[in-house]
């Protein structure tokens, strides 16, 4: 017993340690007390939040635009258009270096709006959270998610893998969702029902207003593609 008592106690993770603590503990414990504890955290902050989602869609990117522009070029190299005009390998990795800063910084944009709006709908719910409990619960989910979903990509340029990895990533979005659900219940002590009004009217309104943009577009492009149709269906002379 004494030397039970004697024996050194370990310090707490830090830095990179304790984000992959606290990214495992949002994973793989999925209650609403988990999200709780994680936003009572003193380190709870959004500046450490978004700097995870920024590391995390920068990866994400990187590797998805790797992957897609193998594949473009393969169909390039199989089309009757040959690669005339397409990046070369060396092209697409300096594409791929050069544009995933750009993208993360617009996902960390993306995701600060929508956190925020979701926290406000919360707020006018009930809620008791605040801005920086719930970006860095719900980063501690969509952070190891992008990295996740980013190898799966990857190992998905394997021929047929996509066939497993596509499941896969689907049934993964549907957990990340019910995760967010638990994040936003947790934060803010409320009920079920606030907690997936509060998460998804936002989506449903952005979902709106990107269906808006995209009709408006293919409605103001209708004639320009109709006439591109009707040239390529006349018979030469």
């Amino acid at each position: 017993m004494s030397e039970e008592m004697n024996a050194p106690v370990l310090p707490p993770p830090s830095g990179v340690s304790e984000w992959v603590s606290v990214w495992r503990d949002a994973l793989t414990k999925p209650y609403e007390q988990t999200f709780s504890r994680i936003a009572q955290s003193p380190h709870a902050k959004s500046t450490t939040a978004l700097l995870w989602v920024f590391l995390g869609a920068l990866v994400n990117f990187f590797l998805t635009a790797l992957v897609q522009g193998r594949l473009m070029r393969q169909i390039m190299q199989n089309s009757e258009f040959g690669v005339q005009g397409f990046p070369a390998a060396g092209g697409g990795l300096i594409a791929a270096i050069c544009g995933a800063p750009i993208f993360a910084v617009i996902q960390v944009v993306l995701f600060a709006i929508v956190i925020g709006v979701v926290q406000a709908i919360a707020k006018m719910f009930g809620g008791h959270g605040t801005f920086d409990q719930l970006t860095y619960a719900v980063a501690a989910i969509v952070t190891p998610f992008y990295l996740i979903s980013g190898v799966l990509t990857l190992l998905s340029a394997i021929p047929f893998a996509w066939l497993c990895f596509g499941p896969i990533a689907f049934l993964a979005g549907l957990y990340v969702l019910v995760l967010e659900v638990m994040a936003v219940k947790g934060v803010n002590q409320f009920g079920w029902g606030q907690a997936i009004a509060s998460l998804l009217l936002p989506i449903l309104a952005v979902a709106c207003c990107i269906s808006i943009v995209v009709f408006g577009i293919f409605q103001a492009l209708a004639p320009q593609m109709r006439d591109i149709f009707n040239s390529i269906a006349t018979p030469m002379p």
